[in-house]
């Protein structure tokens, strides 16, 4: 793909590569993956967490009923650590614009390569921030960013301003709180979430609900609760990096 000209920078050199303004989904997301942390080959199928290969997975959430659980299954790009997680800091809390781009072709980057997980999925959707988030609506950015991505309209991501789930009032976050609280803050979230589209858009649907970063679940589950209650027949999750837990 580069024969002959400059190699890619490689992450997170991107805002200096030769290809910052030029690169594809596919070449950024192949670049990357020299360089992320891969989801352990022995994970969890439903949360992505590592685990061996004779053990259960220890998140509660992976032990319920898929009614119960919200989602069928969440897939990451990259673990949560290192350089990944700085770049994902420095877009969500310090507004770091540019990195919303790469975060983009590395989301439909994942959605090329893999079909399986992608199949029969109707909306791909972000899990919203609301329109007051400072400084930066992070999630919005990323999803307007992974729809210019997507120049041949492969998957079903709306376009710029037409997100059709949206959050329509402030709630607690729920970084660095313990799990009880981001618990509480995950139903709170989801209460403030509404679907915006027609209602016979989601009715029976498959939907694929993007995230930052996923840790224990909580506000993928309700959220994705939410998502059934509206209508939606199977929600799966596709979020950037997987929290790592250390036991």
């Amino acid at each position: 793909m580069t024969v002959g000209l400059p190699d890619p920078a490689g992450f997170p050199g991107c805002p200096v590569c030769a290809y910052v303004l030029t690169g594809t989904a596919r070449l950024c997301s192949d670049c990357a993956g020299r360089t992320l942390q891969p989801i352990a080959d022995s994970h969890c199928p439903v949360c992505s967490q590592a685990v061996a290969s004779d053990s259960r997975c220890v998140n509660r959430l992976c032990a319920l009923p898929e009614a119960q659980r919200g989602f069928s299954r969440v897939d990451a790009v990259a673990v949560y650590s290192g350089d990944l997680r700085d770049k994902i800091r420095k877009l969500k809390y310090e507004g770091r614009s540019g990195w919303a781009m790469i975060f983009g072709r590395l989301l439909v980057g994942w959605m090329e390569s893999h079909a399986e997980q992608m199949s029969g999925v109707d909306h791909v959707i972000g899990n919203p921030t609301h329109a007051g988030r400072q400084p930066i609506q992070h999630i919005e950015a990323i999803m307007d960013a992974a729809y210019a991505e997507d120049a041949t309209r492969r998957f079903p991501l709306s376009p710029p301003g037409a997100h059709r789930l949206v959050k329509g009032a402030e709630t607690p976050r729920s970084a660095t709180r313990s799990l009880s609280e981001k618990r509480a803050a995950a139903t709170t979230h989801a209460a403030a979430l509404s679907w915006t589209g027609d209602k016979s858009d989601i009715r029976g649907a498959t939907v694929l609900l993007v995230d930052d970063v996923f840790t224990s679940g909580s506000q993928l589950q309700q959220v994705a609760l939410r998502l059934r209650a509206t209508g939606a027949a199977d929600v799966r999750g596709l979020v950037l990096a997987r929290v790592p837990w250390s036991g």
